[in-house]
């Protein structure tokens, strides 16, 4: 699995289990599933629009907020990236 993605669930989850009142993320948890879920359309809704919009810098920019956001999701639900990519390999093999 990307280190980096490894990193960044780390730090999600330090926020989530410790709050911290500047952190964004921190903020997500506390307004709870709802809230993350908001924030997940919102980003899914912006990866289609750059992508409609063949502008490849925008695509990236909001694909990394999506899968960020992703992530914040993932932790709430007690699941971690590793378990995606599992569910992926397992459907791969089919």
């Amino acid at each position: 699995m990307n280190t980096f993605i490894n990193e960044l669930e780390t730090i999600i989850k330090q926020r989530k289990n410790s709050p911290s009142e500047n952190s964004y993320t921190s903020s997500l948890f506390q307004g709870g599933l709802d809230r993350i879920l908001k924030k997940i359309g919102e980003e899914a809704g912006e990866v289609i629009i750059a992508a409609k919009n063949h502008d490849t810098q925008e695509l990236s920019n909001e694909a990394a907020d999506l899968v960020f956001h992703l992530l914040i999701l993932l932790q709430e639900q007690d699941l971690s990236f590793e378990d995606i990519i599992s569910t992926l390999k397992q459907r791969h093999q089919k």
